[in-house]
């Protein structure tokens, strides 16, 4: 049976492909999206989502539209890695799909508490605030929910500080939240999804499904490309958010290690750090864990499937 999931994201060129990998795969039932604000402000994001979902053929995932920043912080967007639109490098096509009239944290909540127990995994790519809130309105969902997947943190690296990931580091008040109640958590870090690199090569063997939605995805690359080398100092960029998506494909594809796992809110130079306790064997009742190697191949045959899945559908 497909994986019945919820992404809770803030596209984002990468959150993007994290959506077609989703819409793609067969082995996943992408229950709704939902937003937050992150890589760029709530309306941005919120009709991105409804422009790939457009692009991509879909009317029929709904999207909701959550919180506009963090719990307690100002909202930081990336538009130096995302552009003014948060996504920028693509003519995104008008969406003839409206957002849902329910808020996000409401989704969220009636969707697992509709559902049978154990059956729904969050997926959250961007800062988790509307997953915080959730779990704070309706604590019933965390006993509920089968697990959470979430692209953030790292274990030995940080993006938006020496030490913190960007999606952490914009909430971390509301990641504290998520990663201390008693559901399984696993995280896809940066020590991961920094080996999913969209390299020239695996560009062109998207680019050679020859669908508009390849182009599409390929446009989105090269402008990912661009702004990764003028802001993070790497050659091809790292296409983090559908390893969240890849991993409830198919969880061999990557090494996955318990550790205990707590979010620093309060240190001058740390905040936003995702502290992993190493010191092994993990604690028997241990409800964490983050991966750590990526079987770089099957990750991009993974994409590449989808996408031209996608495209043969939309050809029908």
């Amino acid at each position: 049976m497909a994986k019945k999931i919820i992404l809770d994201s803030d596209p984002g060129h990468d959150d993007a492909v994290a959506m077609l990998l989703a819409l793609g795969n067969e082995n996943i039932d992408l229950l709704g999206v939902t937003t937050i604000g992150g890589n760029q402000t709530l309306h941005k994001v919120t009709h991105n989502a409804l422009a790939v979902l457009e692009e991509a053929g879909i009317h029929t995932v709904p999207v909701s539209a959550g919180c506009e920043g963090p719990l307690v912080r100002e909202l930081e967007t990336a538009p130096g890695v995302h552009g003014d639109t948060g996504l920028d490098g693509v003519d995104l096509p008008t969406p003839t799909q409206a957002v849902t009239g329910k808020h996000a944290v409401d989704f969220i909540i009636d969707t697992i508490m509709d559902n049978e127990p154990g059956t729904i995994t969050l997926v959250p790519t961007g800062p988790l605030t509307n997953i915080a809130m959730a779990v704070r309105k309706e604590p019933q969902i965390v006993s509920r929910v089968k697990e959470v997947v979430l692209m953030g943190g790292g274990v030995h690296v940080g993006n938006w500080s020496a030490v913190a990931e960007f999606n952490i580091k914009v909430d971390p008040e509301a990641a504290h939240v998520v990663f201390n109640a008693p559901w399984p958590v696993t995280m896809i870090p940066l020590d991961l999804t920094h080996q999913a690199l969209c390299t020239p090569e695996r560009q062109r063997n998207i680019e050679s499904i020859g669908t508009p939605l390849s182009h599409f995805v390929s446009q989105l690359m090269d402008y990912f490309r661009k702004s990764y080398a003028e802001n993070q100092g790497f050659v091809d960029p790292p296409v983090h958010d559908p390893c969240t998506v890849a991993y409830l494909i198919d969880p061999s594809i990557m090494t996955i290690k318990k550790a205990p796992i707590d979010i620093e809110t309060k240190g001058d130079l740390t905040v936003g750090m995702t502290v992993a306790d190493l010191r092994a064997p993990a604690p028997a009742d241990c409800h964490t864990q983050y991966a750590d190697h990526l079987d770089v191949d099957r990750f991009w045959q993974l994409v590449h499937d989808a996408i031209e899945n996608i495209g043969e559908g939309l050809e029908k």
